[in-house]
């Protein structure tokens, strides 16, 4: 006889979320995590849930479409919100969390349920179901190649992706910089590095010109937008960070009182405030050149570098022929995956992706009738993106209001009408079937 009913394979946001699921559904779970014994190149932390690229959530309002499926996340009991509101950090209007503890506290709460056994191992084949896959972006290559036999040979596309650096708070010139959120919004959590004219156009220069670490196979077509390296963005023309990520509107210089030529957002990464990420400044520039040329920001001429950015390749699937709503294998529906590999993006997503496949998963088990989260819900909309066979070029996906169904009615305004897009999600979400 088995000693668990249900195997999840991966323990970041998605097998965190959906590992707890099961357990909280009275489900013996057998958790299966290669860390610490192997690691991937992005990952640095033997603990659960650990944050690659950046430490925020994102926004957290209900007129934005990630600050809706947060909410939705909430109000189902998902683990790794209540985690990351316990762990939080200032940062204006986004969710963003400290890094080591939001992770520590992930890892603590699967470790500590009665109903999870966890191994420390690297899963190479396919487990006998029931089990949800949920081994991420970097998925190593034994199992990769395991899950692509599992489903013919075919059914893998691959994106890169791109981490930010981590420099010391103290190693900041504030002489150069000052606490402002954009437009006064929320709390000033933010610390804003300017540079004018001159100084923007000499290190968009030098970016689009560094030397960049070998990546086997990387092209610039091939970099997801939502997450492309800066150097990348500074090669697509010389005001393009300047509109992107070095966008200066809304963050006047207390000094002049007025908006520098570019900015450089920089956010908090831990709870004392003394690790701080530069925001959109995801790269796979050699270490040397990353210290070089950022260095060339005022405020950081002598930042002390915490960790360097990394580029990796991200493996998901070509969910639309292979998964349904809820991530389950179309032909087996015991075996279900979850997170980034399915093809949705972003942390808040893979959390959602989780929670939707344990829920169902657990009531397949149960032999109880598999909820339906309706197209009106982000859930169940993610679900639902992911699963549609009309889509004919699959690519990874945030969480978009465009996803979920329009209202069937004029409301004046974005602001007013994705307010009730979310209300109309929250209201269809109490109904939905097995939200208890």
């Amino acid at each position: 006889m088995k000693e668990y009913d249900v195997t999840v394979v991966g323990a970041g946001l998605a097998g965190s979320e959906a590992a707890w699921q099961l357990a909280q559904r009275a489900l013996k779970v057998r958790l299966i995590e290669m860390k610490p014994d192997k690691m991937t190149p992005a990952h640095h932390s033997p603990d659960f849930a650990e944050l690659v690229c950046s430490n925020s959530l994102r926004g957290d309002r209900l007129e934005n479409a990630v600050g809706l499926l947060k909410e939705e996340l909430r109000r189902v009991g998902s683990l790794i919100l209540a985690c990351a509101d316990a762990t939080r950090v200032e940062a204006g209007g986004c969710l963003a969390v400290d890094r080591q503890g939001f992770a520590r506290t992930v890892t603590e709460r699967i470790r500590s349920h009665p109903n999870v056994t966890v191994e420390v191992r690297e899963v190479t084949a396919v487990p006998e179901g029931p089990v949800i896959l949920a081994t991420g972006p970097l998925t190593s290559e034994p199992l990769s190649a395991a899950i692509a036999e599992y489903f013919g040979g075919a059914g893998y596309l691959n994106f890169f992706d791109a981490a930010a650096p981590l420099v010391s708070f103290a190693s900041l010139d504030m002489e150069q910089a000052w606490f402002a959120s954009r437009y006064d919004r929320g709390t000033p959590d933010y610390v804003n590095c300017a540079l004018d004219e001159g100084q923007y156009k000499a290190f968009v220069r030098e970016l689009a010109s560094a030397e960049e670490a070998p990546v086997h196979g990387f092209e610039d077509s091939m970099v997801f937008e939502g997450c492309m390296p800066v150097e990348v963005m500074a090669r697509r023309g010389e005001d393009t960070l300047r509109f992107g990520p070095l966008k200066p509107v809304g963050l006047p210089d207390p000094k002049t009182g007025k908006e520098p030529y570019a900015v450089v957002q920089l956010r908090k990464d831990n709870a004392t405030g003394s690790v701080y990420n530069l925001v959109g400044f995801q790269t796979h520039l050699r270490f040397a050149e990353q210290k070089r040329v950022f260095s060339m920001i005022p405020a950081l001429a002598n930042a002390e570098f915490l960790r360097y950015g990394v580029m990796h390749r991200n493996t998901f699937l070509d969910s639309p022929r292979l998964l349904d709503r809820t991530y389950a294998d179309r032909r087996n529906p015991l075996v279900a995956f979850a997170g980034q590999m399915t093809g949705v993006e972003g942390y808040v997503e893979s959390t959602a992706s989780g929670y939707l496949a344990a829920v169902c998963m657990a009531a397949r088990i149960h032999g109880e009738p598999v909820p339906d989260f309706p197209a009106e819900t982000a859930i169940g909309a993610l679900g639902r993106y992911v699963s549609d066979s009309s889509v004919t070029h699959f690519q990874p996906m945030n969480v978009n209001f465009g996803i979920l169904p329009p209202l069937g009615r004029r409301v004046k305004g974005k602001a007013n009408k994705n307010l009730a897009i979310a209300e109309r999600a929250l209201a269809a979400l109490e109904q939905a079937a097995g939200n208890k």
